[in-house]
């Protein structure tokens, strides 16, 4: 996410972000070839490696469909959690990139 960005554009539509009621992330919710998303800021106050890379200046976002966690984003670079159904998306990103 563009820091300070207000909506975020994704295949021609803006969507906008805002701010958790608790922890003040950032997140977007968002459609992505038929599936709806929610991208969010890494919360630096926990314990995780991913907390740790945000403290260390690293931009990181987690991404999620329903509850669950599917990929992160570290500077631009996506990992992937395992998944099955989102090999599609997982190939059409990388070739992104």
């Amino acid at each position: 996410m563009v820091e300070g960005a207000k909506t975020v554009t994704l295949e021609g539509r803006d969507f906008p972000v805002r701010r958790t009621s608790r922890s003040k992330l950032r997140e977007v919710d968002f459609r992505f070839e038929g599936h709806e998303l929610r991208g969010l800021e890494q919360n630096r106050k926990t314990a995780s490696r991913w907390a740790r890379l945000a403290r260390q200046g690293k931009k990181v976002m987690q991404f999620l469909s329903g509850r669950r966690y599917i990929a992160v984003v570290v500077d631009g670079k996506v990992q992937f959690y395992a998944k099955p159904g989102w090999i599609r998306w997982n190939a059409r990103c990388r070739g992104a990139q």
